[in-house]
C-alpha cells in the first residue's frame, strides 16, 4: 500500500525518544524515500534489548526507507577495546548472523537491507585522510565529551576512544545517508557530528532515537551486566528465571524493563487484531486483554494487574520471538561461531585491588519522590534524582523516625551509588543515603547536606584521592564499604572528610551536617 509522506513521517517517529533535523526529513519525505543507517558495535553479545532497534527498522521500511546496517567492528576494537583484535572477525560475523535472524523472527525482509561492514569501507584511503582531517579540528574535550554516554569512560582514556566519536560522524557522509538512527545514548556523538561535518564541507543529517530500554534490574540493558539482561540463545528456562528477578515493582511504570519491552518491542509488532494477553485465574479477574499499551500502563499504574501477571505474559512473548533465533542456531556451523566468538574466560587468579575511597562513587541527588514503605513503619521508599539517562533510582532508607516526611520531599542528598542492589521489604534499593550518625546518649540521624548550588548526578571526590576509578559495583564479599566507612566521619566543623580528607564536589564544596559534629557517617 502506497503511503503519503505525513503517514511515512508518522512511522518513522513513532515511539523515538527525539530526533534533530525534523524539518529536513519533512522536505525529504515530501521529495522521495529516506536512506539511513543503523550501526552496531560488535561488542558483547546482543541481547533482546536489540529487537528496539529492529522494530524501528521494520517501521522503517514500512516508510519506504533505504536501510544500511553497518556492522561496526572498528568501533568496537576502539571502544577501549572491548572486542579484541584476535576475535574481531568472529564477533562480527556472529553479530550479523544473529540481527539477521531477529530481523527473520519479526518477519522483517532481508532483501529490503544493505549490510555494510565498517573495515570494508574504513580503512579505505579517502575515508582514513578524513580521519586525519577531522582531528586536525577536534579538542580533545570535544572528542571526549562526544563519547561519554558510549565509550567506556576511564580516568586515563586511550586514543582509540577519542578516535571514535570521529568516526561514527564520518560514517554518514561516506555511507551516504540523509539519517542515522541509534539510541538516545548517542545524542552527544550526534550533535558532535552535526557540529564538524559541515565544517568539512559535508552535510549534516538528519538524527534519529531511540529510547534506552531499561534493564531487568532496573538501569539500562546492557551486555556486560549479566542480571540486566536476557541473551537471544537463552533456553525457556532461563528466560523464565531471568524474569522471576526482574525488578518490576507494583504501580512502578517509571522504571519497569518489563513494561518497556512491552511498549517498544511487542506491541509495534503486533498486527491489526492482535492483543496483548494476560492470563489470570478466575480468583483475580480472568484472562484479560489489551490492544493498546496505554491501557495496559495504566492498569499497571492502577495496580489492576500483577507484576507476576505481567512477567508471565511477557515471558511468553520473548519465548515466541526467540524461539526462530534458537532453532536457527541449532545448526551446528552457528553453534561453533558462538562458542568461538565469545570464549568463556581464562580462570585466572584476581588481582586484589587496593581499598582507597576513590573505589566508591559518591554523587549528589535530589528526592523527587518520598513516601512511607508500606510494610516497614521506619522505612522511606525515595525516587532519586542523580542525572542519570535511565531516570530517577529507587532508594529505601531507614529515616522515618529521623527526618520527617515534609523533609524529605524534594530535599538535596549524598548517595553511594555503586552498592550491589538490596531488596528490603519487597523494595529493590539501588544505593544509599549517607547520614551523619550517633548513638549516645540519644540516636540522631541527619542525611549529609552537599553545598547549595549543587545539581543531581554532580560527583563527589575525596581529596588526594581525585584520580582513582570508582568500582563499577562494591563487591559485598570484600567488604569495601565498610573497610572504607570506618574512616569516613563529620569532623569538628561540620565537614565530611575520609581519615582527614574533605569530600568535595567537583566545584570544591563541603559535604556538610546540619548540627553533628565528630560523629560517623554511615
Amino acid at each position: 500500500m502506497t503511503l503519503t509522506w505525513d503517514e511515512k513521517y508518522r512511522l518513522i517517529t513513532r515511539n523515538l525518544a527525539e530526533w534533530l533535523g525534523d524539518e529536513k526529513l519533512k522536505s525529504i519525505l515530501k521529495e522521495r524515500d529516506l536512506k539511513l543507517y543503523w550501526g552496531t558495535a560488535t561488542t558483547g553479545r546482543p541481547h533482546i534489548g536489540y529487537f528496539a532497534p529492529m522494530c524501528k527498522i521494520a517501521d522503517f521500511l514500512r516508510a519506504g526507507v533505504e536501510v544500511t546496517v553497518l556492522f561496526a567492528d572498528l568501533h568496537a576494537y576502539l571502544d577501549n577495546m572491548k572486542a579484541p583484535w584476535e576475535l574481531l572477525e568472529l564477533r562480527t560475523q556472529y553479530y550479523e548472523a544473529v540481527i539477521k535472524a531477529m530481523l527473520k523472527s519479526i518477519d522483517v525482509p532481508l532483501d529490503k537491507l544493505k549490510f555494510v561492514k565498517g573495515t570494508d569501507y574504513q580503512l579505505s584511503k579517502e575515508y582514513t585522510l578524513d580521519v586525519y582531517r577531522l582531528s586536525s579540528l577536534v579538542t580533545e574535550h570535544d572528542a571526549k565529551k562526544a563519547g561519554a554516554e558510549v565509550v567506556k569512560q576511564v580516568s586515563n582514556p586511550l586514543l582509540s576512544g577519542l578516535l571514535y566519536p570521529g568516526l561514527q560522524a564520518l560514517d554518514e557522509h561516506h555511507l551516504k545517508i540523509d539519517a542515522q538512527f541509534g539510541g538516545v545514548d548517542q545524542r552527544k556523538i550526534f550533535t558532535f557530528a552535526e557540529k564538524y561535518l559541515p565544517i568539512m564541507g559535508y552535510q549534516k543529517c538528519i538524527h534519529l532515537m531511540n529510547p534506552m530500554i531499561p534493564g531487568l534490574a532496573g538501569a539500562k540493558m546492557s551486555s556486560s551486566e549479566e542480571d540486566s539482561k536476557i541473551d537471544l540463545l537463552d533456553n525457556a528456562a532461563t528466560v523464565k528465571k531471568k524474569l522471576k528477578k526482574a525488578f518490576c515493582e507494583p504501580g512502578n511504570i517509571a522504571d519497569n524493563g518489563v513494561l518497556a519491552f512491552s511498549k517498544h518491542i511487542l506491541f509495534p509488532l503486533f498486527k491489526d487484531g492482535d492483543a496483548f494477553n494476560v492470563s489470570r485465574t478466575i480468583e483475580f479477574g480472568g484472562d484479560v486483554s489489551f490492544s493498546k499499551y496505554e491501557d495496559l500502563e495504566a492498569a499497571f499504574a492502577k495496580q489492576d494487574i500483577h507484576p507476576g501477571d505481567l512477567k508471565n505474559a511477557v515471558e511468553i512473548y520473548i519465548n515466541k520471538l526467540l524461539d526462530p533465533i534458537r532453532k536457527e542456531f541449532e545448526n551446528s556451523k552457528l553453534k561453533t561461531l558462538a562458542s568461538k566468538a565469545y570464549p568463556p574466560p581464562k580462570k585466572q587468579k584476581p588481582l586484589e585491588m587496593e581499598i582507597t575511597p576513590a573505589r566508591l562513587d559518591i554523587r549528589v541527588g535530589k528526592i523527587v519522590e518520598v513516601k512511607k514503605h508500606p510494610d516497614a513503619d521506619s522505612l522511606y521508599i525515595e525516587k532519586i534524582d542523580l542525572g542519570e539517562l535511565s531516570g530517577p533510582r529507587t532508594i529505601v532508607s531507614g529515616l522515618v523516625n529521623f527526618v520527617p516526611l515534609n523533609e524529605m520531599e524534594n530535599r538535596m542528598v549524598v548517595i553511594l551509588a555503586n552498592l550491589k542492589p538490596a531488596t528490603l521489604r519487597g523494595i529493590s534499593s539501588h544505593g544509599m543515603v549517607l547520614c551523619a550518625s550517633v548513638e549516645e546518649p540519644t540516636r540522631q540521624v541527619e542525611p549529609l547536606r552537599p553545598p547549595a548550588n549543587s545539581m543531581p548526578g554532580d560527583k563527589i571526590i575525596i581529596e588526594g584521592y581525585e584520580d582513582g576509578t570508582a568500582d563499577d559495583v562494591l563487591n559485598p564479599k570484600k567488604k569495601v564499604w565498610e573497610k572504607l566507612q570506618v574512616d569516613l566521619v563529620i569532623n569538628g566543623d561540620g565537614a565530611a572528610s575520609w581519615s582527614g580528607n574533605l569530600l568535595l564536589t567537583t566545584m570544591g564544596g563541603k559535604i556538610t551536617s546540619d548540627t553533628l559534629r565528630n560523629v560517623p557517617i554511615k
